[in-house]
């Protein structure tokens, strides 16, 4: 049997501070391309996207359906241009096929289709659905006693879902170890700030009371994210959440924490203004000052 091994893990902070900044433009670059498509989310999430494929997953692009690989699953599939500008960068298609984002034909459409583009996992849409399915994996993994992880990545607007509760309480009694959730904690959602749509907190005290282990992390720190995947490597009796806080549109100015960026793409020339000051930023983090 051939031994697939996996993609070379990058743990030099500078170095994935550079892939996450170009992972940003490369969003930017898609969404103007597009012409529609959510711009905030992708943006908040992409150091965490940078260290869950340049650090933490077992995977190799070109052998997708490897066995060994971890899984993971995209809840919140409407932040997809995060995904496909990393999977891009990790090498399973080309970068300029990001330019094909939501036209008509494309791989690359506005919520993941599963069997468009090797690499991912499940189909998703609608929101709350994304912890059931990787529940599901986890426990039948347990059951055949394989080794591989399943992490899932979902928003904070979905935690309004009754799915997300069954699924959390689904995990908890199963004891599913081998179950990462990444809580994609921007506090807005495409109505308006989540604490007045539908108010979560106590978020953690929730996840607690559903016997998993909770880690509250700031989602820009590369370095505290990395370590907060590997603690949860190290809990042998329960899933772990990780409650990733993070900027939504984190990068560019106009867009940082502003909720009406959620579910709209930029302009041609807005996009211009933001890739400026995403290469600002990648100079800084060259000098070191970042």
């Amino acid at each position: 049997m051939t031994t697939i091994p996996p993609a070379r893990k990058i743990t030099d902070i500078k170095h994935l501070k550079l892939i996450s900044n170009q992972i940003r433009q490369d969003i930017v670059t898609s969404l103007v391309s597009a012409g529609s498509g959510h711009s905030a989310g992708p943006l908040g999430m992409a150091d965490v996207f940078t260290v869950l494929y340049f650090n933490i997953l077992n995977y190799n692009p070109k052998f997708p359906s490897w066995e060994g690989r971890d899984y993971l699953i995209l809840s919140n599939g409407h932040i997809c241009p995060v995904l496909y500008a990393t999977m891009a960068n990790a090498g399973y298609f080309p970068r300029k096929e990001l330019l094909t984002l939501r036209h008509f034909g494309s791989r690359l459409q506005g919520h993941p289709h599963r069997t468009a583009l090797p690499g991912l996992e499940t189909t998703s849409g609608p929101l709350g659905s994304g912890l059931s399915q990787a529940s599901g994996m986890a426990l039948a993994m347990l059951m055949d006693n394989k080794k591989n992880r399943v992490y899932c990545v979902m928003s904070d607007g979905e935690q309004e879902a009754g799915n997300t509760w069954e699924a959390a309480m689904f995990a908890g009694k199963n004891k599913l170890r081998n179950l990462t959730a990444i809580l994609d904690r921007n506090n807005i959602q495409i109505d308006g700030d989540t604490e007045d749509i539908m108010p979560l907190e106590p978020l953690a005290d929730k996840y607690r009371a559903f016997n998993w282990h909770v880690i509250d992390v700031d989602a820009h720190n590369i370095q505290h994210f990395i370590d907060a995947c590997n603690e949860a490597k190290t809990i042998y009796e329960k899933p772990t959440i990780i409650i990733a806080h993070n900027i939504p549109g984190k990068g560019v100015s106009f867009m940082e924490n502003n909720y009406e960026w959620h579910g709209k793409p930029p302009t041609a020339d807005q996009g211009k203004v933001a890739l400026a000051e995403l290469k600002v930023w990648r100079e800084k983090i060259v000098r070191g000052v970042d």
